[in-house]
């Protein structure tokens, strides 16, 4: 593929690939900010690097989960849609988590949720796999849903 001819400008593309970031980030953040919670409500002294860690973790699972649930509802049976959720793109999933923990992290000094912090995390969650999926998406006509 020329990289010099490559498209960044199909408003489609733009607005499939957003409403699949955004089902990554609805994924996601359910593990990732219910993992936090979590020890922040229980208060189990556990380092901010494993909390975070576990965050991560926690948000790739609930992300395949939903895709599984969505992936079934258009059809698919259960194996196949787990194997479909799967394969996604862990490039996409891994970078929304580690963005969306970095900037928990700079601002907070992490694993710590505030009603200001969690619309900024998301956002960053937003933001830095979205490129990436529009390109996967006009490139290979991939998409999660």
């Amino acid at each position: 593929m020329n990289y010099s001819t490559f498209d960044w400008s199909c408003k489609h593309t733009w607005k499939t690939s957003a409403k699949n970031t955004l089902w990554c980030v609805v994924g996601c953040s359910i593990g990732d900010f219910g993992t936090i919670l979590f020890f922040q409500l229980t208060k189990i002294p556990f380092p901010v690097l494993g909390i975070m860690t576990l965050a991560i973790i926690n948000g790739l699972i609930t992300s395949i989960i939903l895709e599984t649930i969505i992936l079934m509802k258009q059809n698919f049976d259960f194996r196949n849609a787990l194997k479909t959720a799967m394969g996604m793109s862990f490039i996409s999933m891994i970078s929304m988590e580690v963005a969306m923990n970095l900037t928990d992290y700079l601002l907070t000094g992490g694993a710590m949720l505030t009603w200001w912090v969690i619309p900024i995390m998301l956002f960053v969650g937003f933001l830095t796999p979205w490129p990436y999926n529009y390109w996967r998406l006009k490139k290979f006509g991939i998409a999660c849903h």
